[in-house]
């Protein structure tokens, strides 16, 4: 083989090179003024179809909409990506990671849906090892299937860095 060359396509090492396996993005119910509007939104009293939260969203359209665009502004993008040593939290159209959390630094995801999060099918996915919270993702849109993609990531990386021989001796 050729180096830089894998032995199955797309497949790299995480002793080789950093590779991407997901990247998410986070929703509008990342921010407080998204809660605010998904709680609005829920909102169940009228009659017939017209319930008042269908007419808060059609009220409140060019709101969501400078909302959803404020947050694809160059200086205000991130994203959320899984590589096969970390997550990260990256920010602007550059990706700079202003956060992160290497793979065997956590044992646990926990999805927590605050009030508001629930009408855009988002949560925060919550990392943790024991108690202690390593990084904490704020509005993933369907964060389950995100969650359930780090795990399994997790899983690998941690089997294959066991089955790694250890260092003896001065290096």
């Amino acid at each position: 083989m050729m180096p830089g060359q894998t032995a199955i396509s797309g497949v790299v090492p995480p002793a080789v090179a950093e590779a991407t396996v997901m990247t998410v993005w986070p929703s509008v119910a990342s921010t407080s003024i998204g809660q605010a509007l998904g709680r609005l939104y829920r909102l169940k009293g009228g009659f017939g179809p017209l319930s008042l939260g269908r007419m808060a969203l059609l009220a409140t359209i060019p709101v969501g909409l400078m909302l959803y665009f404020s947050m694809r502004l160059p200086w205000a993008i991130m994203r959320y990506r899984l590589t096969n040593r970390r997550v990260t939290i990256e920010r602007g159209i550059n990706p700079k990671v202003e956060q992160y959390v290497d793979l065997d630094r956590f044992d646990a995801i926990d999805v927590v849906v605050s009030p508001g999060q629930e009408w855009y099918a988002a949560g925060d996915l919550v990392f943790r090892r024991g108690q202690i919270e390593t990084l904490r993702l704020p509005g993933v849109s369907r964060p389950e299937s995100f969650r359930r993609t780090c795990l399994e990531v997790r899983q690998s990386y941690v089997s294959v860095a066991a089955l790694q021989p250890v260092p003896v001796g001065a290096g």
